[in-house]
């Protein structure tokens, strides 16, 4: 369905726009957390900010919020996603990356969907420069003026055409939630998921939405372009994709009710009609049931430069392989490619160039980085790690037995993990990352952990190689890693944004 051109404008006029540089969700369109510029040093925290001003603690002292990846643009405006009340209150604030100068904020009436863990809030910067931002009722929020200081016009966007919204607005707005970060693709289209809970006058149903860069919006039903009236929404926290030449949109939807474990679908559709290309059910590539696709994960899908596809679920029965889950591999058209990865829980793979990783003798053009915990309490024993594995070559599960992608390097976490003494005696505290930040310049990947570090692991040495502290450390819910265009490396722990380098 298409919607006229909808927009509330509000303000001052627009300057000329600023151009990406970390666009959104793991960087780029197709999620693949490459670096263009070399990082600084982990020398020292050089700015931090609040991202919550109220973080929602638990009992325990966890701290299971799905914060939104800040974004930055070319100019090193770097744009914060922070959140103000305990479960509302989100705005953008930009910051000078270089000296942390605050230019402005933009507040957002953005309401959350149902849901367990606080789900993410995530805005993208469009080719063309333009910011977006969710906002309630489904709307978009977006903004042309992002490297001054001052304000700037608001203009709200309704994909289903903002006349129709003010016919209705309190429906709309108990109703209607953007429930995934936001992707921009190369023609300056944004794509997102949104969940409809109640009845409306338009009859819209939970699905995908595209607003081109004129305004102008279009939505499918996801029951539709999954062809299952059981699926329900587009999965809590999964960001489309686009394959690299824009052409396919990759979206993940589910059965769920936003409060634990669905099933479901990956689907490709053409990225302007949003016309079903391909469906492709998501199975437990261990005994062919249903995988599972949980509402407090934020896996996505990942498109690597061959356009192979690449989508994390958890297994099928729970615990039976230590609540990794798996990562499925599919070619553009999701056929499957090949086998999975032995981690596919709450983690977005990213590419690591073959010729980054020194000791590495395969065929493969690029590698998978990806988070390899092995859960204390769940099957495993504790010892968490992270892996760069390889999608053109394979080996056997430890767990399962069954074959997966070749493990070409790990390094386990090297801080004890005390609270699971006597049982796990070799436990180590969780890498905390649903994506993490690759630098081909200096052969290493930037990686967060629970215990409160920052690290760099170099490609060369197979090693740990610099640390920082950020925090005393926390459990907590997965966060991105991102580099600046200054070689500046982000990473957020215990609800602060950290800049950190020379």
């Amino acid at each position: 369905m298409r919607a006229c051109l909808a927009l509330l404008l509000v303000g001052l006029p627009v300057a000329a726009a600023a151009q990406p540089h970390w666009a959104g969700y793991a960087g780029d369109a197709q999620h693949t957390a490459v670096s263009s510029v070399a990082s600084g040093a982990l020398g020292q925290i050089r700015w931090q900010t609040p991202v919550d001003a109220r973080p929602p603690y638990t009992p325990s002292g966890s701290l299971l919020v799905h914060y939104g990846s800040p974004v930055v643009t070319q100019a090193n405006t770097v744009i914060v996603p922070v959140k103000r009340r305990t479960t509302g209150g989100f705005q953008l604030v930009g910051f000078a990356g270089a000296d942390a100068r605050k230019l402005w904020r933009f507040r957002s009436n953005y309401r959350l969907p149902p849901h367990d863990w606080v789900t993410s809030f995530g805005p993208t910067i469009s080719p063309n420069g333009t910011l977006w931002m969710p906002a309630a009722a489904g709307l978009l929020l977006r903004r042309g003026t992002l490297d001054v200081r001052g304000g700037a016009r608001k203009e709200y966007v309704a994909f289903y055409g903002y006349d129709s919204y003010r016919t209705d607005r309190r429906t709309f707005m108990n109703t209607v939630f953007v429930n995934t970060p936001l992707t921009a693709g190369p023609d300056g289209a944004v794509y997102f998921g949104f969940q409809v809970t109640g009845d409306n006058a338009l009859t819209l149903q939970s699905g995908i939405a595209r607003v081109a860069d004129d305004g102008t919006g279009s939505w499918v039903a996801a029951t539709t372009a999954a062809g299952d009236p059981a699926i329900t929404k587009v999965a809590h926290n999964s960001a489309p994709a686009l394959s690299p030449d824009g052409s396919t949109l990759y979206v993940a939807v589910s059965d769920g009710n936003g409060l634990g474990i669905g099933h479901g679908y990956l689907l490709a559709l053409d990225s302007e009609t949003l016309a079903t290309v391909a469906v492709r059910r998501l199975k437990d590539p261990s005994n062919g049931l249903d995988a599972a696709i949980h509402d407090d994960g934020t896996a996505s899908p990942m498109v690597g430069p061959d356009g192979d596809v690449y989508f994390g679920v958890l297994e099928a029965s729970l615990g039976s392989h230590h609540f990794r889950g798996w990562l499925l591999h599919f070619d553009a058209g999701l056929a499957p490619a090949g086998v999975p990865g032995g981690f596919g829980w709450d983690d977005t793979p990213s590419v690591v160039p073959s010729s980054m990783v020194a000791s590495y003798a395969g065929t493969s053009p690029y590698l998978l980085f990806v988070k390899y915990n092995d859960y204390a309490g769940a099957g495993g024993d504790g010892v968490n790690r992270i892996a760069v594995i390889d999608p053109g070559d394979q080996m056997l599960d430890p767990i399962s037995g069954a074959p997966i992608m070749r493990v070409v390097l790990t390094v386990a976490g090297p801080t004890p993990d005390v609270d699971k003494l006597p049982l796990w005696p070799n436990a180590v505290r969780e890498w905390c990352i649903n994506t993490g930040a690759v630098d081909p310049a200096t052969q290493s990947i930037l990686v967060n952990n629970e215990d409160g570090k920052l690290y760099r692991w170099s490609m060369t040495t197979g090693a740990l190689s610099e640390s920082i502290v950020l925090t005393a450390g926390i459990g907590e819910a997965y966060t991105p890693t991102l580099i600046g265009p200054d070689g500046t490396v982000y990473a957020i722990n215990d609800a602060k944004l950290f800049a950190v380098g020379e």
